[in-house]
């Protein structure tokens, strides 16, 4: 579904929680998704090892990955060793903490995203940020080459999280889900449309 809205990236976890999915598993819900062709394909990590991680990377066909967890720059280095795609790290921020959390985050990966940083949660805790907050930090330390903005972004707040942020991509999960794990295709339709409208 999230495809035939123009999406960009499509992404499974394999990180703990209820969202996690095996590589099998993962892969074919990429295979089984209309207009996949047109997406990368995005796994989320949280603490596991690089061979792990590049085992599931190629189990999945992935393009993308998305590192919970990721300050070590070994485990990047690593990973580049056996994967040729995007390296994504996610930075967790707290209000008034935030140029801290950026400050050389990008070092190493070709993408930063910022999430909310919530005790006991790797993400998908449905948790804003201060966008204006955040938007004067990434100014402060610098902007990444690719800036991705996810925390408690749901269709009625992304046009505003855009507008303030301007970031380079949009990442929800749960805020398009009418329960856990389960996509609700009226709320993507509603965010992508939103989404839209705050970028220009």
């Amino acid at each position: 579904m999230g495809a035939t809205l123009g999406a960009a990236y499509l992404g499974v976890v394999f990180a703990g929680g209820p969202r996690r999915l095996d590589g099998r598993a993962a892969r074919a819900v990429f295979e089984g998704a209309k207009g996949v062709g047109t997406a990368k394909r995005v796994g989320v990590f949280g603490q596991q090892s690089a061979r792990e991680i590049a085992e599931l990377a190629q189990e999945a066909r992935l393009d993308v990955l998305q590192l919970h967890g990721a300050s070590d720059p070994n485990l990047v280095r690593a990973l580049r060793m056996n994967f040729g795609g995007e390296i994504w790290r996610v930075v967790r921020v707290r209000d008034g903490e935030m140029e801290v959390a950026l400050h050389g985050a990008g070092d190493g990966v070709d993408a930063v995203l910022v999430d909310a940083m919530v005790a006991g949660a790797l993400g998908g805790a449905g948790v804003a940020v201060d966008w204006a907050q955040l938007a004067a930090a990434v100014a402060a330390t610098g902007r990444p080459a690719k800036f991705i903005l996810a925390g408690g972004l749901r269709p009625e707040t992304v046009a505003a999280a855009v507008g303030l942020v301007s970031p380079d991509v949009v990442d929800v999960s749960s805020g398009v889900e009418r329960a856990v794990g389960i996509k609700d295709h009226a709320m993507m339709r509603a965010f992508a449309d939103a989404a839209a409208r705050g970028g220009r």
